[in-house]
């Protein structure tokens, strides 16, 4: 056998190391959101419990691997070689569509991932034997893909979007009818049989099912599985004893609750997914087994359509190292789990960083006329009663996300569908069912309000639209990935693993520069004094790369430096948008401020206002100059350039003085900038009618007036606006008592 398979077996464990890295921080946080958002536990508890239901899950995913073996192709047409590429085809395609993906910053979920890229790197080699087969016609490529069993794993992947966010809607619903969010009262009386259900359903759909091909034969599972119901009812009844007990000590029973649904969503979370991380990998090594004994390279393999079980000490080592990834990753699973805590909270803050699109806020008006007719039918003193059991109240005072009870939802509802499919052998994707239900019981839970609907309902379907887009990028980039390593031979294997190398060099380096990042973004402030202290820092640090930005920009106009306007321009814009989230998070801050405190919500108002005008009048000035340059047309003429230099001295200084007086806290030569201000507009007015004089006696192209117009039309409104924030700072350090000397 040549060596160049064992090089491959060498490459594939490679990259399933690797994914099991990439995918449990990917992926993790899809068992820990719940539990996290409502602080039911401290962070090393939480992942505790996760790393025992990994190392259980890994146990008993032997069963999946099934769906990467024989699941999306018929490998008894395949010959070893064949069957090698296509494995080989799928990891590069993995490796290659995740670091296209990161890099443009769109969501992904690894069920799919395998899914497609098995089907297009499958037919990839199916096209390459139908070409060399002048028996065979394209009529019958069907006959190499497992078509049935494909639409049934992608069915069950495209219903599980349905399905999750229904379920999650229905029993968040039906269990805030019951407990309401002033649940204290009423959950010490009946809590203990609302989460003696919870732990039976967790018991067993995730264990009995989840272990139940370790269990098989076993006496007590026969008869379970003989007595259903009465076996359901007496595992209920104790359950619901024992937390009564444990309640009865002063034990939150709730906390108890989330924590064995972390503990059965990542058993889950093991057993479904692992198969999408070594899946492919250990094919492929069982391939390679296969040929080795026998020693022909061109034998069919039939053989992988057998089902044999895993390798348990490749599964146990495989949960090591994602048990490993899982306590490594910490800090990047907590910044993942801002986009669905975002998506999901309690209140307003978080979901205005998604615009508002067409379709949701049709969504939105089609749910409100289907309200309103609701409302026409239900009786007023019924919708009342209901209405007050949607009483928003945090009874935990925790300021978390959401509370227990949602959480406790979000976990149990979540297991019971990942354990369900995993028993029925369906690769479903963790991913889409723990953000659906999320999703649905926020929605249920009344957190979209009228204010943010639409912006909640424009994140979702930004999600769920990466979803499917990876599957076609999935499918696309294995097709083409499998093309080439199938009829490209030695040459194209060598240059696509050089490529995917340099492609995971770059992610590594990627993902540092975001963790240095990280750690250089501040803690959210809590207290007044914190909260205008990093208020004061953002003003600062935007002056000051505005100054740059505004002396670059006229630079490059003048020299028509077109890589340089390109990088002002991104800048500018990077600027804006910072600005712009100040203002959508503008009420949820002053809710953190101190209530009564007029004076520096006043302050907070004024200033995130004026912040945003400026950098918005930055960005009219980098973008037409881009532009301008851009599309080639001709440049500035000597006296507009002149003209715009001096400009461009001026702004220098008064920007100098801003920037000093801020930095400082010294503002005895505001009147100062008062006055070049001033002097600066009269400057602009008469070049202005300097310009329209030229035009008027057709000594300037028209384009270039253009610019030159909106270039001083926004540098004075950029100007304009940074004086008056000057002025708001120095009025609220007047009426607030507060230490000049605040840059640390």
């Amino acid at each position: 056998m040549s060596e160049i398979y064992t090089v491959i077996i060498v490459i594939l464990g490679i990259l399933a190391v690797s994914g099991l890295f990439v995918g449990v921080t990917n992926d993790a946080v899809n068992f820990l959101n719940s539990a996290i958002g409502s602080k039911a536990a401290s962070l090393k508890v939480i992942m505790l419990v996760a790393s025992v239901g990994i190392v259980i899950g890994v146990v008993t995913s032997s069963g999946m691997m099934e769906v990467a073996r024989s699941g999306m192709f018929n490998p008894g047409l395949f010959t070893f070689h064949e069957v090698m590429m296509l494995y080989l085809g799928v990891m590069f395609a993995n490796v290659i569509l995740l670091g296209l993906y990161n890099s443009l910053g769109l969501p992904t979920s690894t069920t799919v991932s395998l899914i497609f890229c098995l089907l297009g790197s499958a037919v990839a080699v199916s096209i390459y034997k139908i070409s060399n087969d002048p028996s065979i016609d394209i009529t019958s490529l069907g006959e190499f893909i497992n078509t049935s069993r494909a639409m049934g794993v992608v069915s069950a992947i495209l219903l599980s979007v349905v399905i999750a966010f229904t379920c999650g809607s229905i029993v968040m619903y039906v269990s805030r009818m019951i407990f309401t969010f002033r649940y204290t009262a009423i959950f010490r009386r009946f809590g203990s049989l609302w989460c003696g259900a919870a732990l039976t359903a967790v018991i067993y759909f995730a264990v009995f099912k989840g272990l139940k091909s370790l269990l098989a034969g076993n006496d007590f599972i026969r008869m379970v599985d003989d007595h259903l119901l009465m076996a359901l009812f007496v595992c209920w009844a104790v359950c619901s004893l024992l937390l009564f007990f444990i309640q009865r000590f002063k034990v939150n029973i709730l906390r108890i609750t989330i924590l064995s649904g972390v503990f059965a969503l990542a058993l889950a979370f093991a057993g479904n997914d692992l198969v999408n991380f070594i899946g492919v990998p250990v094919a492929g090594f069982d391939a390679y087994g296969i040929a080795r004994e026998t020693g022909d390279t061109g034998m069919l393999m039939t053989a992988l359509n057998e089902n044999v079980p895993a390798n348990m000490s490749i599964l146990l080592t495989a949960g090591i190292i994602m048990i490993v990834a899982l306590w490594s990753s910490k800090r990047a699973i907590l910044r993942v789990t801002q986009t669905e805590l975002s998506l999901s909270t309690q209140g307003e803050e978080g979901q205005m960083q998604y615009d508002s699109s067409a379709f949701s806020r049709t969504i939105v008006r089609a749910a409100l006329n289907i309200n309103a007719g609701i409302e026409r039918v239900v009786p007023e003193r019924m919708r009342e009663a209901i209405a007050r059991r949607f009483e928003f109240e945090d009874v935990e005072h925790s300021g978390s996300p959401y509370d227990m009870i949602r959480a406790t939802v979000n976990l149990t509802t979540s297991a019971l569908l990942i354990a369900l499919a995993t028993s029925l052998k369906l690769p479903l994707s963790t991913t889409y069912v723990c953000f659906m239900v999320a999703m649905g019981s926020s929605l249920a839970d009344r957190a979209w309000g009228r204010e943010s609907a639409v912006y909640r309902i424009s994140g979702v379907m930004t999600v769920v639209a990466g979803w499917f887009v990876t599957a076609l990028g999935g499918f696309l980039i294995a097709l083409a990935v499998g093309l080439a390593l199938i009829y490209g031979g030695t040459v194209m294997f060598a240059i696509v693993t050089v490529l995917c190398g340099w492609i995971l060099y770059r992610s590594k380096l990627s993902k540092k520069a975001r963790s240095r990042g990280a750690d250089e973004t501040p803690v959210a402030a809590t207290t007044n004094a914190d909260i205008i202290s990093d208020l004061r820092e953002e003003v600062c640090h935007t002056m000051e790369c505005a100054t740059k930005i505004y002396d670059h920009t006229l630079i490059a106009v003048m020299k028509e430096n077109r890589k340089v306007l390109r990088d002002m321009v991104k800048e500018a814009n990077d600027l804006f948008y910072k600005s712009r989230e100040h203002k959508y998070t503008l009420l949820p801050t002053l809710k953190r401020l101190q209530t009564g405190d007029v004076n520096t919500a006043h302050y907070y108002v004024q200033v995130v206002d004026y912040l945003n005008e400026m950098t918005k009048a930055l960005m009219h000035i980098t973008r037409p100059a881009f532009e301008h340059i851009d599309n080639n047309h001709e440049g500035l003429s000597k006296e507009q350039v002149r003209d715009l230099m001096a400009i461009n001295d001026d702004v220098e200084s008064i920007y100098r003085q801003i920037n000093t007086m801020l930095r400082t806290g010294d503002f005895s030569d505001i009147e100062m900038v008062l006055t070049m201000r001033d002097q600066l507009f009269e400057t602009i007015a008469d070049k202005i009618k300097t310009e329209l004089t030229r035009i008027n006696e057709a000594r300037s192209n028209t384009k270039a007036s253009m610019l030159y117009l909106t270039i001083l039309n926004e540098t004075k409104n950029m100007v304009l606006q940074s004086r008056n924030l000057l002025k708001s700072q120095q009025y609220f350090l007047r009426h607030r008592e507060a230490p000049k000397n605040w840059i640390k």
